[in-house]
């Protein structure tokens, strides 16, 4: 018995080559699904889960096993960005600014502005740019990155159920795709799309962040969500058919089993194995639920992911 689905995931494109308006030597396209995650033998799974590296604007407070990999460079975004494609193979980057955060650093849309302009430089693949999470410092900045990147068809972020009209305006008048952050609830996730919607920006152009918990953190409880998600999708819910980004990375390395010392948990193993695995299992539990986009860290996790994923990629129409 095979399921036969009348909906689709919309598909959303990420960068635009010279040819577009752009300046990305590579673009991606996420979604397109006809059936369930990897379910190629009762629908179309046409474009591979993505991974995004990532990179912020100043030095992150990284534990040393995490750290090391990047230390050379996290004072120099675009160098960051460059080793996080050319070194470990990341799809696209992930660019945080939390840097203007007026409780931290504070700097300036112009800062913010100068370090898009430099990861973009740095290297050809699709750019994902997110804020600090102060609202008003957010919807300054982010309009400024909108318009000096306009024509890079970034994706955006965040859009909430209260602050999403400045940046959806900014995507907009820029040609950007926006990403719709709901706190693991369906009907907020809904809700959100049809607002972003109904300022004209076309479902092609909406990524989904369900806000996932990390492995052991709530997991099961996002795992449900993005389920639900994918199903309304297939049945043909256009508020729930755009794809899904997962913040995996933030949420598995804020969790004490990545962090905690061997000396306190020795019964936990190797502080870096642990970490690791922690990361790349949480990934693979957002794959096998929906995930199209996967933020990670780890380059080890990483590499276990992508390995992942071309197995899961292989067509299995037995």
């Amino acid at each position: 018995m095979k399921e036969k689905n009348t909906g689709r995931v919309a598909e959303v494109s990420l960068g635009a080559t010279t040819a577009e308006g752009g300046t990305r030597t590579t673009t991606i396209v996420v979604g397109g699904d006809t059936a369930l995650p990897f379910h190629h033998f009762e629908g179309e799974v046409p474009h591979r889960p993505v991974v995004a590296m990532e990179v912020q604007d100043i030095v992150p407070s990284w534990p040393e096993h995490l750290g090391k990999y990047f230390r050379d460079v996290w004072d120099k975004p675009g160098e960051w960005a460059r080793k996080g494609v050319d070194v470990y193979g990341a799809d696209l980057i992930y660019l945080k600014l939390d840097g203007i955060d007026p409780e931290g650093a504070n700097r300036s849309a112009a800062d913010a502005v100068a370090v898009v302009k430099e990861v973009l430089q740095a290297v050809g693949v699709p750019l994902i740019v997110v804020g600090c999470g102060n609202t008003e410092k957010d919807n300054e900045v982010m309009e400024a990155v909108a318009e000096a990147a306009a024509g890079e068809k970034l994706l955006l972020g965040n859009a909430e159920q209260d602050n999403y009209r400045t940046l959806t305006a900014a995507c907009l008048g820029n040609g950007h795709s926006i990403i719709a952050r709901s706190p693991l609830d369906i009907n907020i996730c809904k809700q959100l799309n049809i607002l972003i919607t109904e300022m004209n920006m076309p479902g092609n152009r909406i990524v989904i962040d369900p806000s996932i918990g990390g492995l052991g953190y709530g997991i099961e409880y996002a795992y449900s969500i993005m389920e639900r998600s994918r199903i309304g999708a297939l049945q043909g819910d256009k508020m729930l058919s755009m794809p899904i980004l997962c913040t995996v990375g933030y949420e598995c390395w804020r969790a004490k089993e990545a962090n905690s010392p061997e000396e306190e948990v020795p019964e936990w193993g190797t502080q870096e194995t642990r970490a690791i695995m922690w990361e790349a299992t949480a990934a693979s539990a957002m794959l096998q639920t929906g995930a199209h986009i996967l933020l990670m860290r780890h380059p080890q996790a990483v590499a276990l992911t992508r390995k992942a994923i071309d197995r899961l990629m292989q067509p299995n129409n037995y």
